[in-house]
């Protein structure tokens, strides 16, 4: 490959741009499919998973509809809906299984470098959003996936789930909580890099650091992708059959720059956020959970507060926020000309007209931008009343890049969640949006495999292959509360997920990882 990488135009099978989850997840799928793909991954910044898949970037929650509250918003008749919550959660175990699958093979490193065990909280105060929790656990305890889910308004009990924030509280308050064991916290980070090097041992993959694709064009049933050397200025011209672009908030000006028509109407709109950080052991020991609450009115759904168990390199330390905010860049490290320079007469409308419906959300950032350190405190106050403000400190949170779109009936209107856009012909896609990206991001490459392999994934050879890596679908999960269980457990026990008690029952699954 490096043989043909000093020619001034070469040909690969498929050019990943971006290194982060989603691409890093893509390759791997489809050399684990395919062995003799060749695949080269593009990537601006000088090292994998700096954007929104480094730990500190993200809460790390591996989403499975447990505890967020935004998955199952309550309708004006006061009902709430299940199914958001059970798609996101059947998504989760479908990248359990992948990840689990690739430890099997025995070459892929430590599940618990990635991965570990950390209850799911819902709570709420006062008597309408106890209300609400009480409808919510009643719809989810319905289905086979939230079998588990406990529900509390017992002072003792939760001063058992969640003593830090019990502390301190007065006793006559109303409040209320879920909780689910089989929570996780997910270092996207380790679990990118982990992937990209388990990729690097493949033959014919290449990964190109501090390189910037500059230039897209069609040519012959495929693409030319123009990419620049930011340390050496040289360019070069990478013919490729497929292009995914998977560069985060950097994804959209790269759609834009492809000219598919499919492209068209997107904008994107860019929510930055910081979070509270501590890493003082005396307090991080006495919260073992990740405990969300309900989003203030006008606030975007990444905002929902929550004060989280990390575990990044072994060590824990808590998260509380996001603290919303606005920038122009589209990237962390991007530049602030990112959306002005994304505006397009196909956008504009749909971009204007998510101004106009939007004005709690402006006024809310607007807000979150004006705050101290003092009025951040007294937010988490909410959460821990008793906390000691040299504890914590202020962490830089990563970019998200929203979705707008156009609306037949509003002109534009902006979702928060993942889409992809992909050519008619297959040839190139683009991952847009934001959460819960990452925890689903196995089924999101599958998905685009649907749109973009479909041939080769009705072939009986990658149909054995993906029965072999993939003992249901999503879809199979959701239906059939005993396949849910023991596809569940099989994952759990590899990736270490297993309770104490189930632990004592299988030592050696147990330890495999130790």
């Amino acid at each position: 490959m490096e043989a043909l990488m000093a020619q001034k135009n070469y040909e690969v099978d498929a050019v990943l741009v971006g290194a982060g989850i989603m691409s890093a997840t893509l390759g791997v799928l489809l050399k684990e499919l395919d062995p003799g793909i060749r695949l080269e991954i593009v990537e601006m910044q000088d090292s994998d998973a700096l954007e929104s898949s480094n730990p500190w970037n993200n809460a790390g929650t591996g989403h499975a509809g447990l505890c967020e509250l935004n998955y199952t918003p309550q309708a004006a008749d006061g009902t709430v809906k299940a199914q958001k919550a059970v798609e996101i959660n059947t998504k989760f175990e479908v990248s359990k299984q992948f990840w689990a699958y690739l430890l099997e093979q025995g070459t892929f490193g430590s599940a618990q470098s990635f991965i570990n065990p950390v209850p799911h909280l819902s709570f709420v105060r006062g008597d309408k959003d106890i209300g609400y929790l009480k409808t919510r656990f009643e719809a989810l305890k319905k289905h086979h996936c939230f079998a588990d889910m406990e529900y509390t308004e017992d002072q003792a009990t939760l001063d058992e789930w969640m003593p830090l924030m019990m502390a301190g509280r007065n006793p006559n308050e109303r409040l209320a909580a879920t909780r689910s064991q089989g929570g996780t916290d997910v270092n996207f980070g380790a679990l990118t890099s982990q992937l990209l090097q388990h990729l690097a041992s493949k033959p014919d993959t290449t990964q190109s650091y501090d390189h910037k694709v500059t230039g897209l064009e069609r040519s012959d049933g495929g693409w030319q992708v123009t990419v620049k050397d930011r340390k050496s200025g040289e360019s070069r011209v990478i013919k490729a059959r497929f292009v995914f672009l998977g560069a985060g908030g950097g994804a959209l000006p790269l759609l834009q720059m492809s000219g598919i028509p499919e492209g068209h109407g997107y904008g994107g709109f860019p929510v930055s956020g910081q979070w509270l950080r501590c890493d003082n052991p005396e307090i991080v020991k006495q919260h073992q959970a990740k405990v969300y609450s309900l989003a203030a009115v006008g606030a975007p759904p990444m905002s929902v507060p929550h004060l989280d168990t990390r575990v990044v390199d072994g060590k824990k330390s808590l998260l509380f926020g996001p603290y919303a905010g606005f920038t122009t860049k589209f990237l962390k490290h991007g530049s602030f000309l990112d959306l002005p320079l994304s505006i397009r007469l196909s956008n504009i409308g749909p971009m204007l007209a998510v101004a106009r419906d939007n004005m709690d959300l402006t006024r809310y950032l607007i807000k979150e931008v004006k705050q101290s350190m003092a009025d951040r405190l007294e937010t988490l106050r909410g959460f821990y009343p008793e906390l000691n403000p040299q504890d914590w400190r202020l962490e830089i949170a990563g970019q998200r890049v929203q979705i707008i779109k156009k609306d037949a009936e509003r002109g534009g209107k902006l979702e928060f969640g993942t889409e992809i856009v992909a050519a008619a012909d297959g040839t190139i896609a683009a991952l847009l949006g934001a959460s819960p990206g990452a925890s689903v991001s196995v089924s999101a490459m599958l998905d685009l495999l649907q749109r973009c392999f479909a041939g080769q994934m009705k072939s009986e050879a990658w149909i054995a292959r993906l029965k072999e890596i993939f003992k249901a679908s999503a879809k199979d999960l959701q239906e059939s509360p005993e396949l849910y269980r023991s596809v569940q457990a099989a994952s759990n026990q590899r990736l270490g997920l297993v309770a104490p008690a189930q632990a004592k029952a299988a030592p050696t699954a147990a330890s495999a990882d130790s």
